[in-house]
């Protein structure tokens, strides 16, 4: 019996010494995670704050971006989704550290790599924020010089403009995501090349007879000047 006990002793006495030596690091790393949840909560709030007082929210409502995605079932507060950007992005900081104090070398490489991808994704979504602008913008002005014209398919024209825009901005956010960015420079330029095919066809087949009398009233003023 007193030789059992001593066989268990020994690497009981090992275990407890090891959990005495890791405990320090668990504390240090529960204690740093959160710190860190805490900071980004306030920064968080901070930021929410900060975009309330510049009514950066108010304007994207002038500027139709809130009406665009609300046609497509989304709700856009660009207070919270900053806020909410930021807010993950130091809860991962702290994670970060916390699994570097623990020795997880691999979970920590995971996540700073996922770290490094957010400003990616910051990029992405102004492109998308800055295509939509750009895609309003251009709507109301091919259509107004359309209309101004007094030709038809103002609609239609300025519709084809809007989302020429839109389109070449979702896929340029998806190579800034690094989302099959070959297949999407595949896609980009056949896209291009369908315009530019369509365009060229629409004009060709649509203005053959203004062309014509046009070519007609030249060749008329300069037998008249002769």
């Amino acid at each position: 019996m007193p030789f059992s006990y001593a066989v268990l002793q020994e690497p009981l006495l090992e275990l407890w010494n090891t959990i005495v030596a890791y405990l320090p690091n668990v504390i240090g790393a529960v204690l740093v995670f959160l710190i860190g949840v805490i900071v980004a909560l306030i920064l968080r709030s901070v930021i929410v704050k900060v975009v309330a007082v510049l009514r950066i929210d108010e304007l994207a409502r002038k500027l139709e971006l809130t009406h665009q995605f609300e046609r497509v079932g989304l709700r856009l507060h660009i207070g919270g989704l900053l806020g909410w950007i930021v807010k993950w992005f130091f809860v991962i900081i702290g994670l970060i550290a916390a699994t570097d104090i623990l020795g997880w070398e691999q979970v920590t490489d995971y996540l700073q790599q996922v770290v490094l991808f957010v400003p990616n994704v910051i990029i992405a979504v102004i492109i998308l924020l800055a295509g939509i602008l750009l895609g309003n913008f251009v709507q109301n002005v091919v259509k107004s010089a359309v209309e101004a014209a007094s030709l038809a398919s103002a609609d239609f024209l300025s519709g084809i403009a809007k989302w020429s825009i839109l389109i070449f901005s979702f896929m340029a956010a998806l190579v800034q995501l690094q989302i099959a960015p070959e297949l999407i420079r595949v896609l980009f330029t056949g896209l291009v090349a369908l315009l530019a095919l369509a365009g060229g066809l629409a004009f060709g087949l649509g203005g053959k007879e203004h062309a014509h009398q046009f070519l007609n009233r030249l060749k008329k003023d300069i037998s008249s000047e002769r």
